[in-house]
Formats: C-alpha cells, structure tokens, sequence
C-alpha cells in the first residue's frame, strides 16, 4: 500500500503547473495497488476545497483509500517532533507532518511527496516518491 501526501492531492485538485507529474505518479501507485490517506491528509484536503464536505467522495472517485492513523504511528509522531525541536527544528514543521511520515512508515509502502527531504530525514527506510517534474 502505498501513501500519498496532500500536497500531491492538492496539485492535482487545483490543477497545478506541477499536476501532470503528481497525477502519472499517483495513476503508477495505484496500479501497483492500494492508494490510501490518513486523516491529515483528508483534513489538509479538505481545507483546500470549494466543497470540503466532498473531500471522501473525491478521493475515492481518484481510487485512493482512507486508512487510520494506528496508534503505533502516533507514537512514532510524536518521537520524531521531539527529535525534530532537540535538533533546533522550528513551528514550521508541526505534529501533522510528521503524522504523515509514521502513517507512511509503518502502515504503507511507501509516500508519494514533494517534501522529500524532509520525510528521509525524519523516518529512515520509508521509501519516498517523488513525481517527475
């Protein structure tokens, strides 16, 4: 299973310059198998549309899941936000990012994102995808 972040979604959604890319690599994830969010991700989705309220509906016509954010993950969130602050990290990156990075780490495959940098520091072995340019 593999996840994807909002900002694809959102590129894809508002019809970003960048679209094109997030979409190819978003139609190769789903042809690989499940597609799934967690609810950051339908949250962060849902802010960014006319008709928020849809933002299920949306995803599920684009054939992307929604899974849970499991306790374990939780955890984990929290670890690397305290790890993040130790390191001189700022409000920049908050609890819902690194949300992300533990739902991808330990109840997917893999994350499709344009914040690469960030999610391979942060969670070591979640294999990052990045579409294409």
């Amino acid at each position: 299973m593999i996840a994807v972040d909002s900002s694809i979604l959102v590129e894809i959604l508002v019809g970003a310059p960048s679209a094109a890319a997030a979409e190819a690599a978003l139609r190769e994830a789903l042809a690989q198998g499940p597609v799934t969010v967690c609810d950051v991700v339908v949250a962060e989705v849902c802010s960014s549309l006319r008709d928020g309220d849809r933002a299920l509906d949306v995803l599920e016509e684009m054939g992307i899941t929604y899974g849970h954010v499991e306790a374990k993950s939780a955890i984990r969130a929290g670890e690397m936000q305290r790890r993040y602050r130790a390191r001189g990290g700022t409000r920049t990156r908050a609890v819902p990012d690194f949300i992300v990075g533990a739902h991808a780490l330990l109840q997917c495959n893999a994350l499709i994102t344009r914040d690469a940098g960030f999610f391979r520091d942060y969670f070591k072995g979640l294999k990052v995808i990045v579409p294409a340019a």
